[in-house]
């Protein structure tokens, strides 16, 4: 290896790591909700209800699929599995996925566009998780440079794509092809050969030949098999209760938006995603901070430096405090202005939902730092029946509220979901030793 590569294989600083995956989330994320300002002008709320409802239903299955193996990796600071492992786990996972959605879209009753949009966004996502694997080696590796100029990337040319396929055709399922054909080439192009720069291997050959490579990438439990079904075996059941756990917190945030579909229709639904989508500055200023802080909380906790990591965690719960209140007072003080500017004068009359929906993300914010303080411990079973349980409530509570008391009912119970879900997460963390 030569010293330039020897140096672009180093990790980086924590607060390097920071800056670059604030910065990569922030054009990403602002890439996501450009997308439904583009929806909002350019079409109707209905149009941005069903690319939600295509999200909402992809979210959950996808999420299960994944197992959180980009977690895992970034947290496995002894290097237990090798990539190979990840890699060829999330592939056959994501089969799988695609299937169930195919069959979930049948099924569900979906017709025409809706049933078209959910399709391409399930298989878009696909594409967009194999690039994830790439990015938890990435992590592992605290190179979160190369992460964010993939989610830059990404998004960027998302955003035109989208934006062009809908303005040509008028329709959210052509721009949803545009979404996948993007992704599928960021894989192609960037994701997989900066991962491979960094773990040494220069000289790409054919597919096959690179397929086989990977699993001789880390000097970890060598098998002189390509596929390990054993070692396949244990790392599913290590990350079966994070899948399930992923699954069921998307399903606390999809769930009220299946309910609002059902009783109050897809238009109702696209204003109060419209609003819901504000929350992204914040969200992104916490997944940048916690996937950056993420293995070095691990290597505190595996090295038994207790007091290390209490303070780091502590740290990033102040951030999340901070966050939430400075997004509750901009709603407050310029809602309606804000969602006059950024979408149509009719969303400014929800302004109120909008300072609802700020209330429950500040505690979500806080709650997403507990996670990631419990993902570093790796003891993901502790969050099974708990977050089981909390699914249910949100059932429950949908259920209860959306139908009698409409968007007002929705933004009630994204609060209560909230403040359980912090809740329950101290408690996790409070009893792991």
């Amino acid at each position: 290896m030569t010293l330039k590569s020897l140096q672009n294989s180093q990790p980086l600083s924590l607060r390097r790591n920071f800056y670059w995956t604030f910065a990569g989330n922030m054009i990403y994320a602002g890439c996501q909700w450009g997308m439904l300002v583009v929806l909002a002008k350019l079409g109707t709320p209905e149009m941005v209800g069903r690319f939600t409802l295509g999200l909402a239903v992809t979210a959950p299955i996808i999420l299960f699929s994944n197992l959180n193996l980009r977690a895992v990796q970034a947290t496995d600071a002894k290097q237990q599995y090798r990539f190979g492992d990840y890699l060829l786990l999330r592939l056959i996972t994501i089969l799988l996925a695609v299937v169930v959605i195919i069959g979930l879209t049948l099924v569900g009753g979906y017709r025409g566009e809706t049933a078209l949009v959910i399709l391409v966004i399930g298989l878009a996502k696909g594409i967009e998780s194999i690039s994830d694997v790439f990015y938890g080696l990435l992590q592992q590796r605290e190179r979160m440079d190369r992460i964010a100029k993939s989610m830059i990337f990404k998004g960027l040319l998302s955003l035109i794509a989208l934006s062009g396929g809908v303005f040509i055709t008028k329709s959210v399922a052509w721009g949803a092809v545009g979404l996948a054909f993007v992704w599928l080439f960021i894989l192609i192009i960037y994701d997989i050969p900066t991962s491979i720069q960094l773990i040494g291997v220069n000289n790409l050959q054919a597919c096959l030949t690179l397929a086989r490579e990977f699993f001789k990438m880390q000097n970890v439990r060598r098998s002189p098999w390509p596929i390990d079904i054993k070692t396949l075996k244990e790392l599913l059941w290590l990350t079966l209760p994070l899948g399930f756990v992923m699954m069921l917190i998307s399903l606390q945030t999809n769930i009220p938006r299946y309910f609002i579909e059902r009783y109050l229709g897809e238009r109702e639904l696209g204003i109060f995603a419209a609003i819901a989508y504000l929350q992204l500055v914040g969200i992104t200023v916490v997944l940048a901070l916690g996937q950056s802080a993420t293995p070095r909380l691990a290597k505190y906790y595996a090295s038994g430096d207790r007091s290390l990591f209490k303070t780091l965690l502590i740290k990033l719960i102040g951030v999340g405090v901070i966050l939430g209140v400075v997004g509750v007072l901009l709603a407050l003080v310029a809602g309606q202005e804000i969602l006059t500017i950024l979408y149509r004068p009719e969303y400014a009359r929800y302004s109120n939902l909008f300072v609802g929906v700020m209330v429950a993300a500040g505690i979500g914010y806080i709650g997403s730092y507990l996670n990631f303080g419990i993902t570093a411990t790796r003891v993901f079973e502790r969050f099974t029946i708990p977050y089981l349980l909390l699914t249910l409530l949100t059932v429950a509570t949908s259920w209860l509220l959306i139908p009698n008391f409409g968007l007002v009912g929705a933004v009630w119970t994204l609060c209560i979901i909230s403040i359980i879900g912090c809740l329950t997460s101290t408690f996790i963390l409070i009893r792991i030793r």
